[in-house]
Parts: C-alpha cells; structure tokens; sequence
C-alpha cells in the first residue's frame, strides 16, 4: 500500500467528517446513538447466549439466528465507535486502518446477505417440507451453509480491498462519511480507480441481487403454503412474521443496492449518509428483535437461565 505525498506533507491518515453538517446537534446524536448501539449489543448477546445455554434452541433456524446476531454485533461495532467519537471529536483513522474498516464492514455485510439468504432458505423448507426437513437441513449442511457464508463474503472483501490498496490516495484526506465507505474513499484516490469500481459493481450485483431474489422466491413459496391452511390464527401469525420480515430484509437489501449498484440516485451526500445508518444501525436494532426476541422459546430459556443464575446466587 502506497502512501503519498502533497508538497512536504504525507498522508498518513484520514479524518472522518461524519454529520459535520449538523454539529449542534452532535451531543444528542451521541447520547442517542450510544443507546442504540448498547441496545443491538444487548439484544444480540441475550440471543446468543439463549441459543447457547437451551437444549431445545439447539435446531437450525436458532443456529442460524445465533450466526445472524453474532454477526450483527461485529459489523455495527466496526462502525458504530468511531462514528460516535466523530459526534464529540475529530475522528482520524490511518489510511491502513481505513482499509482495515472497509474490509471488515464490508466483508461482514456481505455475509449478513448470505446469512439472510440461508435463514429464509430454512424456513421455505420448514414450512414447505416439513415431514423431510431433518434430513434436508442436518447438522452437517447446517454447517456447511454458515461456513459457505462466511468464507465467501470475505473472500469477496479481500478482493475489493487488494484493489483499493493498490490505488494511490492523495488528498484532500477528509472522508465525507462517518465511516470508510467505498465511494467516498475513491473520490479521494488519484490513480485509475476503474478497476476497483467496475469489480466492486459486479461483485455488489451479484452479492445483493442473488441472495435477495432468492429470500423473495423463498417468502413466496411459503404464502403460497400459507394461503393453503384454512383461514385463523395460524395463518395471520405467519403473515405477520413474513411480513415483519419482509420490512426488514427489504430495507437492509434496498439500501445496500441503492448505495453500491445505483449510487447517482442519492444526490447528496447527507441523504447517503441518511441511508447508511438504515443498514449499519437501524436493521441490527431491529433485527434481534423482529427475528428471535419476540419467539417464546428465547424467552423460556432467558428465563429458565435467570432463574437457574439466582438458584445459584443464594446457595
């Protein structure tokens, strides 16, 4: 990686300009995005700890949950910090650590594509296949579609970032983002950038429409299986979940593609940054509780492990 130089001055690092825009209202911004940060790291590790410690969550759709919320805590908590010490300070990060960030949000990103893709895959064949779904989705393809997920997205991220690396950045060094994106930091760069950007598109086509054409197959399947059960409770709690389900894949998917396949269509800067914290803050707030807080089985084993804590506190 290349680091270079403007007159006598070196670039060595990058200062995030984050909401500058809005400065009065960086206190509140503060208070109200470290709540929500401490609520997505709270509800995801009361996921994991749940599926973890409950024999009965030890089935597919939980193993795939727990994968879901252990990666929504690594992918805000790369982003999320350093937002949150743009709102009180400066935020400078080095060209290196800038790549380091995009890697790493990126490559999480994209497993959470695939992750979403693979958890409506179990459900279309919980609901559609019900009587051969142990033997369609056993313990060892369980496995093998998390680790698919996750090998692939940041084999996909080291790629992106091998290209970035190789460009030459050379000023001015302020990111207009509140954290590094892709687009903003090739507006920086002072080398032939088409490469990066024409693998980057195709990669983000594939990695976005793929997974979410898939999820949409998926969900019509199942309201097609739904429309077949006589009309009651059953039928409206399933189309209550796919709903609520649907809302958040397609605002989390919708955003992504806007921002990486269609980016002329934001046409300015603070509505980009507006659409990035739907994927980066608002779907991980969102998502612990439209997928698994609101299951009665967490909350039988929440309880059941809270219970068994105070049984060993007063012994």
């Amino acid at each position: 990686m290349e680091i270079v130089s403007i007159g006598n001055q070196t670039i060595t690092e990058f200062v995030l300009l984050g909401f500058y825009e809005t400065a009065e209202l960086h206190l509140l911004f503060f208070i109200v995005f470290t709540l929500i940060y401490t609520s997505i790291i709270i509800g995801n590790m009361l996921i994991i700890v749940a599926v973890v410690s409950s024999q009965r969550l030890h089935t597919p759709m939980y193993f795939f949950l727990a994968n879901l919320s252990f990666l929504e805590i690594l992918y805000t908590s790369t982003v999320v910090p350093k937002m949150l010490e743009g709102f009180l300070q400066e935020a400078a990060i080095s060209l290196a650590g800038c790549l380091l960030q995009f890697f790493i949000f990126g490559s999480l990103a994209t497993a959470e594509c695939f992750m979403l893709a693979v958890m409506a895959y179990d459900r279309y064949l919980a609901i559609c296949y019900p009587l051969r779904y142990p033997l369609l989705m056993g313990p060892r393809w369980c496995l093998g579609l998390a680790v698919i997920a996750w090998l692939s997205a940041f084999m996909v991220g080291e790629l992106i970032v091998a290209l970035m690396a190789q460009l030459r950045f050379c000023g001015p060094n302020h990111i207009d983002h509140f954290y590094c994106d892709f687009m903003p930091l090739m507006g920086l760069a002072c080398s032939d950038s088409s490469i990066a950007q024409m693998t980057t598109f195709i990669l983000s086509v594939v990695c976005l429409t793929v997974p979410f054409g898939l999820i949409l197959t998926s969900y019509a399947r199942i309201v097609v299986a739904v429309l077949r059960v006589p009309a009651g409770a059953s039928r409206r709690k399933a189309f209550s979940t796919c709903s609520s389900h649907l809302a958040v894949v397609s605002t989390f998917y919708g955003t992504l593609i806007v921002l990486y396949i269609a980016p002329s269509a934001v046409h300015s800067q603070l509505l980009s940054k507006v659409f990035a914290l739907l994927y980066t803050v608002v779907t991980p707030l969102f998502n612990p509780v439209i997928y698994t807080l609101r299951k009665k089985e967490v909350h039988q084993a929440l309880w059941r492990l809270l219970y068994i804590k105070q049984t060993e506190t007063l012994d």
